[in-house]
């Protein structure tokens, strides 16, 4: 089986449909306002005119989402040799990565049950690839760092958000599904925090390295509480391993510019070949 598999060999059937993240957003059912950026939509809310629509968008998202989590975690078992150096990841890390494909390949089925619940057909709304593109770095630290701290870390406002909307709405369903979820994503959060120390323990440059990868990774996906409950999600952040630090320094924002050249050194690697290294 091959190591490092490009964004472009991922298995899907006839019902799926690969575009980019830009044009997905430009999809006016996700609450995006069509502008094809990166900007937050809008708290969504039970009495928003676009809310049956945009929760379905959401929830399908939510669904790609784990398909993609469950295959990086999985290539992170896969795609290094077992050892204690840079290009290289410990056994336990990989039994972590082993548990983590375990609780996302649930999460898929939950979301399946929750998206027919909701009236949506399975492809229903285009895929985006960015959770697995951020998946593809060949240095695992930078990779945890990218998965399980920063997009697992989004997952928490996601989760966090849709059990109020489903609380909200009277969805006795949404709310404990997305509860069930949410629990797991502050344990693997926690993962990337932890290893992301011990990978680096005995090499100061690295440590330094992954570092800054993690501060530019915070800034673009754990602006705790963006669209919910600052409280909450801070609370959350702070049982997976983030300081108060961290999360005052993840509300500094980048400058637009900024933000897009750090999502294009997120992905780098993605779709073969060796990732450079993020000019932070």
């Amino acid at each position: 089986m091959k190591k490092f598999l490009p964004v472009t060999e991922l298995a899907r059937d006839d019902r799926f449909t690969w575009i980019s993240e830009g044009e997905r957003f430009k999809d006016p059912r996700s609450g995006q306002q069509g502008t094809g950026s990166f900007g937050r939509a809008p708290k969504m809310t039970r009495d928003s005119a676009d809310a049956p629509e945009r929760s379905r968008s959401l929830m399908h998202g939510i669904f790609m989402g784990e398909i993609q989590a469950l295959e990086a975690a999985g290539r992170t078992c896969w795609d290094f040799e077992v050892g204690n150096g840079e290009g290289e990841a410990p056994f336990a890390l990989k039994l972590d990565m082993a548990r983590q494909c375990w609780d996302e390949s649930r999460h898929v089925e939950i979301s399946v049950k929750l998206s027919d619940w909701m009236g949506t057909e399975l492809g229903e709304f285009a895929e985006g690839r960015g959770l697995y593109q951020a998946g593809c770095n060949p240095d695992p630290a930078l990779r945890l760092t990218a998965v399980n701290r920063g997009i697992e870390g989004l997952a928490i406002d996601v989760f966090a958000n849709m059990k109020a909307f489903g609380t909200a709405c009277g969805d006795p369903v949404m709310e404990f599904c997305e509860d069930w979820m949410l629990a797991d994503e502050v344990t693997h959060v926690k993962m990337g925090s932890d290893w992301l120390r011990r990978l680096t323990a005995d090499d100061p440059e690295r440590r330094q390295r992954a570092l800054d990868f993690q501060r530019l990774v915070d800034k673009i996906f754990s602006a705790a509480g963006r669209g919910g409950d600052v409280e909450g999600a801070r609370n959350y952040r702070k049982l997976a391993g983030f300081t108060d630090e961290d999360i005052d320094e993840a509300h500094v924002p980048l400058d637009p510019e900024a933000e897009r050249e750090a999502r294009r050194s997120l992905t780098a690697g993605s779709l073969g070949g060796a990732a450079p290294r993020p000019q932070l």
